[in-house]
């Protein structure tokens, strides 16, 4: 406001005078309230036409000149109040709420709450675990200090925003929680005076008077119950030992998605078998010299994953996409593996597989799929890929026919390694085998490309020198 009479002073509409008169009025001290905290507008009276608009209490309208209305400013500004929402009087405690959990999940449930009331928390430390569609995401204590309360229970369905727990920075307010819930119970039965007893006394058969009748009509109801139960449960005989579970909402989007892809996709599987002896030879001879430079373990997923570049490079209608009556191609190679974790199976994504080496594929493997199993991958981690790799081998498949991961257009699907005898320079000797599916939209792919496609991982890891050669 002083700022706002100084450019009135500097433009002449006030003189120097009335300044002075005002800065005397200024300096007294203020009539507002001490209990509430006062905030001045931050535009003051400038989006008023006149200050004699300006209504304090107490006052009726009168449109004086302005000089005399500068001496009520004050008090105008005093009705102008702003109170600040805190959580307590003492702003001790603070909410806990949902955190935005990515852009296509609106909503998620409340699997488990990780601390109980009455625990100790600190600043970012986990407090419950929230299940989506497609990960698990942490809610995190915004400040340190003492849990008071939970306002939900586990499995209620929350949105982002919505308040879970009630946080006290200090252990006062948790501390006082349990004597006052101890003492009504005990201050019952204590305060009663005699003339007390003889008035509750006296209204007691009364009170009891009109439910012996409806006592006497319930027990017509007991029997008319069990037919209503019976009626809409099951007709099915008890059986012992089963459990009804309901399913995570991972798991539900899990089969949503697989229905969703055999009923999209018109889906076909071709098969081939892949001598690993070069690759598993490969990895013997220079794993030590591997670990050493590179500090990671050398695998043989990440000779999968550089022989279906190059088969999505020779073939680059298998990265391709069918959307509406478009095709479309991505001039980008980003590989899906398939992860099984015990909440259910997530798909990472290794980002620009084709300009990566072995190294920072496996380096890349082995981060995803430890934020897989630890519950900490993100949306973002799992989003997009053009083409996703199955190893049904690490459990000991020995052949299937993996299903399309929408909305791509094929999956490679990696078995067991079994040594079986083999016809080699007419000889017949052992040999470790894979068989290795390829599932395809037939929509889009040929099974010309199919073939082609599996041909060339078939090569590329029966003879790894292609790939230094691009042959």
């Amino acid at each position: 406001m002083l700022g706002v009479i100084r450019r009135k002073v500097r433009n002449g509409g006030l003189s120097s005078s009335i300044l002075k008169q005002f800065r005397a009025v200024s300096s007294a001290p203020r009539v507002a309230p001490s209990s509430e905290e006062i905030l001045l507008p931050q535009r003051g009276v400038a989006h008023a036409r006149s200050i004699a608009h300006l209504i304090s209490r107490g006052y009726s309208v009168n449109p004086k000149p302005m000089r005399d209305a500068l001496f009520r400013i004050q008090l105008v500004a005093s009705n102008q109040m702003w109170t600040r929402p805190f959580s307590a009087d003492s702003g001790d405690l603070v909410d806990a709420v949902v955190p935005f959990m990515g852009e296509s999940i609106t909503d998620g449930t409340l699997a488990t709450f990780l601390k109980k009331p009455g625990d100790r928390v600190e600043v970012d430390e986990p407090i419950a675990q929230i299940e989506t569609d497609k990960v698990t995401i942490d809610v995190a204590s915004p400040e340190a200090g003492v849990i008071k309360e939970f306002v939900a229970k586990e499995g209620d369905t929350v949105e982002p925003g919505i308040k879970i727990a009630i946080i006290s920075k200090s252990d006062e307010g948790v501390g006082d929680v349990a004597p006052t819930e101890k003492m009504p119970e005990k201050a019952a039965p204590r305060t009663l005076a005699p003339s007390e007893e003889k008035v509750k006394e006296k209204p007691k058969p009364k009170v009891e008077a009109t439910p012996v009748t409806d006592k006497l009509k319930t027990p017509a109801t007991p029997s008319s119950q069990p037919p209503k139960r019976t009626a809409t449960e099951p007709q099915l005989p008890p059986k012992e030992r089963e459990r009804r579970v309901p399913m995570t909402r991972l798991r539900k989007r899990v089969a949503t998605r697989l229905k969703d892809s055999q009923n999209t996709f018109a889906m076909l599987t071709t098969f081939n078998e892949v001598d690993m002896t070069n690759l598993m030879k490969l990895r013997s001879d220079y794993k030590d010299a591997f670990v050493e430079k590179h500090g990671v373990k050398l695998g043989l997923m990440s000779g999968f994953v550089k022989a279906a570049v190059s088969a999505l490079q020779h073939q680059p209608i298998v990265n391709a996409v069918i959307d509406g009556d478009d095709i479309i191609y991505r001039d980008y190679i980003d590989i899906s593996i398939a992860v099984g974790t015990p909440k259910g199976l997530v798909v990472p994504v290794i980002r620009n597989a084709d300009g990566m080496n072995f190294a920072d594929i496996e380096k890349e493997i082995n981060n995803l799929a430890k934020k897989a199993n630890d519950g900490t991958i993100s949306i973002d981690e799992m989003a997009g890929g053009s083409f996703t790799i199955s190893n049904g081998g690490v459990y000991g498949s020995l052949l299937s026919t993996p299903i399309i991961n929408p909305p791509q257009s094929a999956i490679l699907g990696m078995h067991s390694i079994v040594s079986r005898p083999m016809v080699v320079g007419g000889n017949v000797v052992p040999r470790p085998m894979m068989y290795v599916a390829l599932t395809y939209d037939h929509r889009l792919i040929d099974g010309r490309e199919a073939v082609f496609f599996l041909r060339r991982i078939k090569d590329v890891v029966e003879d790894p020198r292609r790939l230094l050669l691009d042959i």
